[in-house]
């Protein structure tokens, strides 16, 4: 299963030029390495950035919009509805014709701040499934949680509810990222042993309310953290089936680094 690394932008940088040039430098660094001995097409990445800069054009490999492309174009959010009255919200209608092909969905900080339920997520989750959209879904515990032993309650209460009323054969559509809440954007990254230990228990939660058949086909990745000195180990070690980056996908050495580590893995 190719590894996939997610970069999300949140809401970064202040200026399409400043955008652009995170992009182009990121393409840069790829094309330079892609000229060496090593397959960069063997990972998948996939570039989350405001919705003002879809313009730029993520999804293409030379300029031009591309499906083989390592580069995707995924989205930060969604609205649960295809179109209508509803002011301020994007439709995954609009994202899809605008060749984006996942979306973020149930981040924590759409959670904590924003006051989204697991009930939100679920509706969302299942409007981008119909229009043909991959979500990909995050769950995660806050530090109390993990102190008073409860994060794992936590984890299998997002998983039951956000998958809520979910066909079984849309499940390998899911792109299921565990991103513990006390790791994002504090440096302070899961060991690759306690990730594990999590994922396992995950995918023990996914096969008794689905199937081991189906969940082997279901992508997991990891966030919170992640730089070019861990990177790897979530996914060698750990076992995770890629990366959802948030701070260090803005810097582009740091980000095109942790793809070219993975690829050459």
């Amino acid at each position: 299963m190719k590894p996939i690394i997610v970069a999300n932008w949140k809401c970064n940088p202040a200026t399409i030029r400043e955008a652009k040039f995170i992009f182009n430098s990121v393409k840069r660094e790829l094309i330079s390495f892609q000229r060496g001995t090593k397959d960069i097409k063997n990972v998948e990445v996939v570039f989350c950035p405001p919705f003002v800069f879809f313009s730029l054009k993520f999804n293409s490999g030379a300029g031009v919009r591309n499906k083989s492309s390592i580069f995707k174009l995924g989205a930060q959010n969604s609205f649960w509805e295809e179109g209508g009255a509803f002011t301020g919200e994007i439709s995954p209608l609009m994202l899809k014709d605008w060749g984006c092909q996942y979306v973020i969905l149930g981040h924590s900080e759409r959670r904590g701040i924003l006051g989204e339920t697991d009930e939100v997520i679920n509706k969302k989750i299942k409007t981008v499934l119909k229009v043909k959209l991959r979500p990909i879904f995050c769950i995660g515990e806050a530090s109390e949680e993990r102190k008073e032993g409860g994060a794992l309650v936590r984890l299998k209460s997002q998983i039951e509810k956000g998958l809520q009323g979910i066909p079984q054969k849309e499940i390998p559509n899911i792109i299921l990222a565990y991103e513990p809440i006390w790791a994002i954007g504090t440096g302070n990254a899961c060991s690759p042993e306690e990730a594990q230990n999590v994922k396992l228990f995950l995918e023990r939660i996914l096969i008794q309310k689905f199937s081991s058949s189906v969940v082997k086909s279901m992508r997991m990745l990891y966030g919170g953290s992640v730089n070019a000195e861990n990177g790897k180990d979530f996914i060698e070690k750990a076992g995770f089936n890629g990366l959802l980056i948030g701070g260090a996908s803005l810097k582009p050495k740091e980000l095109a680094n942790i793809i070219k580590d993975i690829a050459g893995h």
